[in-house]
């Protein structure tokens, strides 16, 4: 045996200082991306379950492999900038906890995600430190991609869509008439539905617009601009691609010819315009840089300062769903005095009516004009924020398994209360939606989200209640036969002319 002398303990304690940050920082990054996993579990269910029934979204399953190879190719980077804790970042997760209760509030899922996300981004921010997470911004940031966000763009591709459609037949010589996104032309009537807006097309695109940018340009200004361009020429792209599909009913004289396999045809016509966009971008990509040889580790002075950085980040991430946490103890459902009294118009009768007496949910049966109607009014807690009563509405209009949804204005300013229509494809469905917050007809949009946010926090005198009138469709109806069905739906709903006066006493709480 060697005798242990100073120069000896000198290199051991040497090699300690180099070595055991570096475990520390897989650890500390380790248990705090399994931690933001349990802590965020909620988010990542809702995440993987919009990718599995939303054709939009099903690309996001290749995110992370993505993220992954960008990780891989820029190893020599990681491996020449040494990793350093920053305890002090963790107060960025300050306000994005705060951001993620606001989200949490208003009931938007997509801003939970991102927050989540974001909380992410700031452990690796903390535990790596600056300038290693510089270094890998593009593949960290790609994580971004994971949340199911975009779907607030809809209704303006599609207004993009029929105006781009309206001008090509124009220029062609084609005659039509549009109105809002309705296109008729001799050979028959087209819709550009939520499926026909390219919101599938844009988004995926846009996701390997930017994972081909980081992988192909070093330069800031030929990512941005490939990264435009994979905006830009989608968009475009899709709006000939329904110019197409019109001219096309025109040419075969019948506009249920030319739209069958739309969707199919769409993805193909992708494929081909994003082949184009790769073969344009190709002869501008830049060779990479030889990377210098990893330096030595100079290693800070504190060998747990990146077990103290993650800890904090997850200490501050966690105050969100802490608060919303103890929030939701105080939501306890109040059931309405008694089920509200339907009255029927001429040509419905109530098959079967709603339950006597206090009820936190009442369900009837109607035929109304030879159609068989389901009523349902249910309360939800005066706490209750606006992702439950958005929950069941989805799971009563199906939203998420249609393959396309259409919302509409129905009926409002009436005592019967403000009403959207929802009409579903594949599965076929067609509902009636409203609902009333402090014993009044609830605000549409962020307003409404904002108002039983603000009573979800204060609280409030009456319990929210949703009311839908819907009805299951075996096939896809005619355009006539939906026209009648809405019809009969419309004048039931209209026949209830004092319910808003009955949601206001029967939803005040005792």
């Amino acid at each position: 045996m060697q005798p242990l002398t100073k120069e000896r303990l000198e290199r051991a304690s040497t090699v300690s200082r180099r070595s055991h940050p570096a475990l520390l920082t897989f650890v500390a990054l380790a248990i705090g991306i399994a931690a933001f996993g349990l802590l965020f579990l909620p988010e990542i269910k809702a995440a993987v379950s919009t990718w599995n029934t939303s054709t939009a979204y099903g690309h996001c399953y290749l995110v992370l492999p993505m993220a992954l190879y960008l990780l891989w190719d820029r190893r020599d980077v990681a491996g020449s900038v040494p990793a350093r804790a920053e305890p002090a970042l963790a107060l960025l997760a300050l306000p994005i906890a705060a951001a993620w209760l606001a989200a949490e509030r208003l009931g938007i899922m997509e801003g939970r995600q991102l927050m989540a996300v974001a909380g992410l981004e700031v452990l690796l921010l903390t535990v790596l430190g600056r300038r290693l997470f510089w270094a890998l911004s593009g593949p960290l940031l790609y994580l971004f991609f994971l949340v199911p966000f975009g779907a607030f763009v809809t209704p303006w591709l599609q207004h993009f869509t029929a105006r781009f459609s309206e001008v090509g037949l124009n220029l062609l010589g084609i005659p039509n008439y549009t109105d809002d996104l309705i296109i008729e032309i001799s050979a028959g009537t087209f819709f550009v539905a939520e499926a026909c807006a390219g919101l599938r097309f844009l988004i995926a695109a846009v996701a390997f617009g930017v994972f081909y940018a980081l992988l192909n340009y070093r330069s800031p200004a030929r990512r941005a601009a490939f990264i435009a361009a994979s905006v830009v020429v989608p968009i475009v792209a899709n709006g000939f691609r329904a110019l197409g599909i019109v001219v096309l009913g025109h040419i075969l004289g019948s506009a249920e010819a030319a739209a069958a396999d739309h969707v199919l045809y769409g993805w193909i016509f992708f494929s081909i315009v994003m082949l184009l966009l790769v073969a344009a971008g190709m002869p501008l990509r830049e060779p990479a840089i030889d990377q210098p040889a990893p330096a030595s580790m100079a290693w800070p002075r504190s060998d747990l300062s990146a077990i103290v950085g993650a800890v904090a980040v997850l200490a501050a991430v966690a105050l969100g769903p802490a608060v919303a946490a103890l929030m939701n103890t105080r939501a306890v459902a109040g059931p309405l005095a008694s089920a509200p009294e339907l009255r029927m118009a001429s040509g419905c009768n109530l098959a079967e009516p709603g339950p006597a007496g206090p009820a936190i949910r009442a369900d009837y049966k109607v035929r109304c004009d030879g159609y068989a109607l389901d009523v349902s009014i249910e309360a939800f807690p005066a706490r209750a924020t606006s992702s439950s009563l958005l929950a069941k509405r989805r799971a009563v209009t199906g939203e998420l398994e249609a393959e396309d949804t259409s919302i509409t204005p129905l009926l409002s300013g009436g005592g019967q209360g403000n009403w959207t229509l929802v009409q579903t494809v594949d599965p076929y469905r067609t509902t009636a939606i409203a609902s009333w917050a402090r014993g009044q007809p609830a605000p549409t949009g962020l307003a409404g989200r904002f108002a039983q946010a603000r009573d979800s926090v204060l609280g409030s005198d009456h319990v929210p209640v949703l009311m839908t009138v819907s009805a299951s469709q075996t096939h896809r109806p005619s355009p006539e036969q939906q026209s009648r069905f809405v019809a009969a739906l419309k004048k039931l709903i209209e026949a209830q002319t004092g319910l808003t006066a009955q949601m206001e006493s029967l939803s005040r709480r005792s």
